[in-house]
């Protein structure tokens, strides 16, 4: 574990939930950061500054993500955006002084304000990741940081107007080889009221994805740590970034007798490929180089095509469309960690065209 950044997370939730909530039409949901962060070290800290009177309805979800709530109370008529800027910039430098075992400090926001200190912790040899949302996020910020993550692009955010099936819903299926288990990445509690850990939300069909079986929970962990890292990922690394997402994951609640025998088990699916790693029982795991990936973008492809009267496919509901054509249909085995980010994919392949259009998305065939 020594060599393991530890990281401080400090959010400046305003600025994260109105961003979230004005420019991509949804409320600001923490597990993709903590998904993110999971994938580059051990969180250490974790604060959220507000002044809390005003996001009531987000005290849940933060304190269930074990987030230290540092209020920031304003009195009528004085500026509350700036007195939880100073308070989180103070505790972020005291921090960086007092905690030598901090190696990384993961600022949420997009404000300019927050150069400076992004500069100061750098300066400290610290280093910095960034996250804000994209459309409210100053032009100045992202340069400053090692590095910056853009919310909107982080799995499992999924703006209005792109929804699918598996954006919905926070419950745990059942557990057991080929079943629904339990999701590190999509587990997050949601700020509906008292969800049960059982609970099949809406209606959705039980098949429903959202929370991820063992085949999506591992791939999309190693495309996360295959973008993140951009070395090889060992099975240990693995193992301790999937207990950081989810601290109860266990093999053996998926009828495994250890870790090894769960990747063997995948491998013989083709969901992973194994290979000799740079220790003896510690493999190196890698997604396939197609994976599947050429008949699903084709199965997309097709979709579109035959759905397309000139003006594009609207995103929302098209997931639902390949599921008619292909039963059971999930982008998350692939690596995906949403359907929009699968579209995205297929894109950047040249097979579909993905466009804005007004609130939402719409997909057309090249």
């Amino acid at each position: 574990m020594d060599d393991e950044d530890r990281i401080a997370l400090l959010i400046d939730y305003e600025n994260l939930a109105l961003g979230s909530r004005d420019h991509l039409g949804v409320p600001f949901d923490l597990r993709p950061v903590a998904d993110a962060l999971a994938e580059r070290g051990r969180v250490v800290t974790r604060r959220a500054y507000a002044d809390w009177s005003y996001f009531d309805e987000d005290r849940r979800m933060l304190t269930r993500n074990h987030v230290e709530l540092i209020e920031m109370t304003q009195r009528m008529g004085a500026s509350r955006k700036n007195a939880a800027d100073i308070k989180m910039a103070v505790d972020a430098v005291e921090t960086a002084y007092e905690r030598d075992y901090i190696t990384t400090f993961a600022i949420c926001t997009g404000d300019s304000d927050f150069t400076p200190l992004v500069h100061k912790l750098r300066e400290l040899n610290k280093r910095v990741i960034g996250f804000g949302v994209r459309d409210s996020t100053s032009t100045m910020l992202p340069p400053a940081c090692d590095e910056f993550l853009y919310y909107d692009d982080l799995d499992g955010v999924v703006p209005a107007g792109a929804e699918d099936t598996s954006s919905r819903g926070s419950g745990r299926k059942g557990r057991g080889r080929g079943s629904s288990a339990k999701g590190g990445g999509s587990s997050a509690p949601t700020q509906e009221p008292e969800p049960t850990e059982d609970a099949d939300d809406g209606g959705e069909d039980a098949t429903d994805d959202s929370a991820p079986d063992l085949a999506s929970l591992v791939a999309q962990t190693v495309s996360g740590l295959q973008r993140s890292s951009g070395g090889a990922v060992t099975a240990s690394v693995l193992k301790r970034t999937l207990v950081r997402k989810d601290s109860t994951f266990s093999e053996a609640a998926y009828g495994f007798r250890a870790f090894g025998e769960l990747l063997e088990h995948l491998s013989g699916r083709g969901i992973i490929d194994l290979s000799a790693g740079p220790a003896k029982g510690d493999p190196e795991v890698t997604l396939p180089e197609e994976g599947g990936r050429p008949e699903a973008f084709a199965l997309l492809r097709q979709t579109v095509s035959e759905l397309d009267d000139g003006g594009g496919v609207a995103l929302s509901g098209l997931k639902d469309q390949l599921r008619t054509r292909r039963e059971g249909f999930s982008e998350k085995p692939l690596g995906y960690g949403s359907f929009l980010q699968f579209a995205k994919g297929a894109d950047a392949a040249g097979l579909v065209q993905l466009r804005r259009k007004g609130s939402g998305y719409v997909v057309s065939a090249p």
